[in-house]
């Protein structure tokens, strides 16, 4: 791929400053940018992408004196994001059925399904129009995969599953396994059967490694447009809103409820049982063991307002000087006490 700068600012509608006939053909960070290279830099990398090889640098509207030819944008991160799908390398993705993928009874096929060998597609099985599916594959029976949707190797989706439109499911992810559910009486653990689905609505990507349990009765969902990191595990009956981002590591217990744009950080975990209000994001490690709020910023175990849990922490470095203090002063208390 090749673009001149003139090209791509106009492509993002960004403003132009230098000479416009440079012509980008590779995209890079700012450390690995080479002279025909295009970068982006936001505080505080900005003095670093001064000095630096790339041939342009997309950068703030508010910037001045750069020394670079620059593009200048609102969002440097979203403006370059959109030219990383221009100039990524193209795959060539045959519009065929491989005779080597087994295709089972009443399967319906919409236009260009793209089905690779070594794919299993059970019986009852409906894939809408330019779908892939990729080697490795099992897809259950009655379960149904919307248009435009990809599904790379290895990857499980169990019975009844219901996949919306422009999805993208990551390596080996699963979907439908049965959820964590038995009985226990006289120490014996009995398996309550599963017998509800999952359903992940449009524009839903899913990472590597992730599993998503079927529901014990009725549906899993997963809402339009939500983002989920590999390695993450969300339970049985769980109701994860739209456009949630769901971080590495996550843990969501069974018959969860969050609302809509919440964010996990990576390793957060929940009970199970509890609702998590929408337009809330909770950092990295937090423990969320009760009913949540819209509108909240939570941290640390069990979870707190941000605000609060940096608080803690500030304290907690405090601890060892002041435990040093206490016994001083218990000696001096102890000393005094001797003298009476």
């Amino acid at each position: 791929m090749r673009k001149t700068l003139k090209e791509i600012a106009e492509f993002v509608g960004g403003v132009l400053e230098g000479d416009g006939n440079i012509e980008i053909v590779g995209l890079e960070s700012i450390e690995g940018a080479g002279e025909h290279d295009l970068t982006f830099a936001v505080e505080p990398h900005v003095d670093e992408a001064k000095t630096s090889r790339a041939a342009a640098v997309m950068i703030r509207s508010d910037v001045v004196d750069f020394p670079k030819a620059a593009i200048k944008v609102d969002d440097p991160r979203a403006s370059f994001a959109k030219l990383l799908d221009i100039f990524a390398p193209k795959l060539d993705t045959p519009k065929e059925i491989s005779d080597k993928a087994h295709i089972g009874k009443n399967v319906v096929l919409g236009k260009d399904v793209t089905i690779y060998p070594f794919a299993v597609i059970d019986d009852n099985v409906k894939i809408g129009d330019r779908a892939i599916i990729y080697s490795n594959v099992y897809v259950g029976q009655y379960t149904e995969i919307e248009a435009d949707t990809v599904i790379y190797p290895s990857v499980t989706i169990r019975e009844y599953t219901h996949i919306g439109k422009r999805c993208v499911i990551h390596n080996a992810a699963s979907i439908g396994a049965d959820g964590f559910g038995f009985t226990t009486k006289d120490g014996v653990h009995t398996k309550v059967p599963q017998i509800g689905n999952v359903i992940i609505e449009d524009d839903v990507e899913i990472g590597a490694n992730t599993c998503i349990d079927r529901a014990a009765m009725g549906s899993t969902v997963i809402g339009h447009g939500t983002k989920i990191d590999n390695l993450v595990h969300i339970g049985h009956n769980c109701k994860i809103g739209p456009n949630c981002l769901i971080v590495a590591q996550v843990g969501i217990s069974g018959s969860t409820v969050v609302g809509n744009n919440v964010t996990f950080g990576g390793q957060t975990g929940t009970v199970g049982h509890i609702k998590i209000g929408g337009n809330s994001v909770y950092a990295a490690r937090s423990g969320i063991t009760n009913n949540m709020p819209e509108n909240y910023f939570g941290a640390g175990f069990p979870v707190q307002t941000h605000a609060s849990w940096l608080r803690l922490m500030a304290a907690l470095k405090t601890l060892p000087d002041m435990k040093k203090e206490v016994k001083r002063l218990a000696k001096a208390i102890e000393g005094l006490m001797k003298g009476n």
